[in-house]
């Protein structure tokens, strides 16, 4: 039958179009479902390595910003108002700020570094004594897996943050080399034995962090430091 005729109006059917069966939507749903389903995967795995990426990058800064202002802090260690009266002549003046000390720690602390140096900017304004506001360190509280400052009277104060970061290990290494200052006369009875001894020290500073957020990513960061204020003992025979 060609033709169906209703009413009025005349409708013609054509046997060979016809609409999608519910086996082909299904499987098209499918299909379409597996395609979203991978760029969704795509999706989530490169905001996860962005986000991995990033955490990494925080923590290699905070790594290398902590090293920087440890470094910039030990680099003062031994100044002192009256350096210039640490020259070769018939004595030299001792340096109350010279010394640099590491320990095992206390109060909680490990691996604790402690130096001093003097806040005079003139010799007249230098009294030569390690005051309690002129002693600074750098400690490691392993049980808030954070670096520690020593600032002055103020006591031992967190350097980093232990809500973003674990240090798990803290390590300043000093390394001393003593070189014998030339003199224009010798011992008495000849020789050198008896020429001033100055103290060229470094520091090697090394640390590792851990991510809070995400125990994988451990960074590590090794930095070395000049002490630019030498120790000088000894004086050059007349």
């Amino acid at each position: 039958m060609p033709s169906l005729t209703v009413g009025p109006h005349m409708w013609r059917r054509n046997p060979t179009i016809r609409g999608l069966s519910i086996v082909e939507l299904l499987v098209g749903i499918a299909v379409g479902l597996f395609i979203l389903a991978g760029a969704t995967l795509v999706t989530s795995n490169q905001l996860s390595d962005n986000r991995l990426l990033l955490l990494e990058t925080q923590m290699q800064q905070d790594l290398r910003t902590t090293a920087d202002l440890i470094a910039r802090e030990v680099r003062r260690s031994g100044y002192w108002g009256k350096a210039a009266t640490t020259t070769w002549g018939a004595s030299v003046v001792p340096n109350m700020y010279q010394s640099f000390d590491k320990s095992a720690g206390s109060g909680g602390r490990d691996d604790e570094v402690t130096f001093s140096y003097s806040k005079a900017l003139s010799s007249a304004a230098e009294n030569g004594v390690s005051d309690p506001d002129e002693k600074f360190g750098f400690a490691l509280n392993s049980a808030s897996g954070t670096i520690e400052s020593l600032v002055g009277a103020a006591g031992w104060q967190a350097l980093t943050d232990s809500n973003v970061m674990r240090v798990t290990q803290f390590d300043m290494t000093p390394n001393e080399q003593v070189l014998v200052v030339p003199c224009a006369n010798p011992c008495a009875g000849g020789g050198t034995a008896c020429w001033p001894r100055q103290k060229v020290r470094d520091v090697t500073i090394q640390i590792t962090g851990q991510a809070v957020h995400d125990a994988t990513v451990v960074r590590s960061v090794r930095s070395g430091v000049r002490l630019r204020n030498d120790d000088v003992t000894g004086a050059c025979p007349p």
